[in-house]
């Protein structure tokens, strides 16, 4: 039975080649070419990988095209989700009419796989995080509750809840946000989440069980750039 998987910031750059990512780091020496055998290997047709943002460097949707075509020729479906650096992603209907076969785009909505239900917004830097400016962030931050709350109400009660963010529902020391506190009266099973990059951050991760959720990063480069396991829908348990 099909499996769901997650990978985030895969940050392509096909048409945008000033924007190599191997600049960051030797990590992400030729990550593509890694990230496109690790996805073979792992995902079949059957499967659904889930992208929480920074998908392509591109600034305009037709410069994306090419990552997107990229993606399209991956195995199992695929389900986007806007992150920080996704400037190409303006109307969601334009970017919907362009998606090459078997991706979708998640907004302010819910998708359906199996019977599972994945809802999600792209989040924002959290009031409990040392880096929140109240006269900056709080406005954007509470843009993305309300965006948050219209995805969840979406979701049936007759399946499996599974939630997707960019940026970190917690703070770099654990402290839960307001993004968790939504999450509750949604019986939400799995988080995924990604936008942190480099050891500190990564190590500051949230992963594990709270409130009866887990909370999976993403994280392409801490993943070595293979979609990482989440939910097996045949036994409807985490993986």
């Amino acid at each position: 039975m099909p499996r769901i998987y997650a990978i985030a910031d895969l940050h392509m750059s096909f048409s945008v080649p000033n924007k190599a990512m191997d600049v960051f780091g030797e990590q992400w020496a030729n990550h593509t070419n890694r990230l496109q055998s690790a996805w073979k290997e792992i995902v079949s047709e059957d499967d659904l990988v889930l992208v929480p943002g920074d998908i392509s460097w591109a600034m305009y949707l037709s410069e994306a095209a090419a990552d997107l075509a990229f993606l399209g020729e991956l195995p199992g479906k695929k389900l986007l989700l806007r992150g920080n650096h996704d400037f190409w992603w303006s109307s969601v209907t334009q970017v919907r009419r362009m998606l090459p076969e078997g991706i979708y785009a998640l907004q302010n909505d819910t998708f359906r796989f199996h019977n599972v239900e994945i809802a999600g917004t792209r989040g924002w830097t959290v009031p409990e995080s040392s880096g929140f400016k109240e006269s900056d962030d709080r406005k954007l931050f509470e843009r993305e509750k309300l965006r948050l709350q219209l995805s969840l109400n979406r979701l049936q009660p007759d399946t499996e809840h599974i939630v997707m963010f960019h940026y970190p529902p917690f703070s770099e020391t654990g402290k839960p946000s307001d993004f968790v506190s939504l999450l509750k009266p949604y019986s939400v099973k799995a988080v995924v989440y990604g936008h942190l990059h480099g050891k500190k951050a990564h190590a500051s991760a949230f992963t594990g069980l709270y409130d009866e959720t887990y909370y999976h990063f993403a994280a392409a480069d801490a993943l070595d750039f293979c979609p990482k396991p989440i939910w097996d829908t045949e036994t409807g348990m985490l993986l």
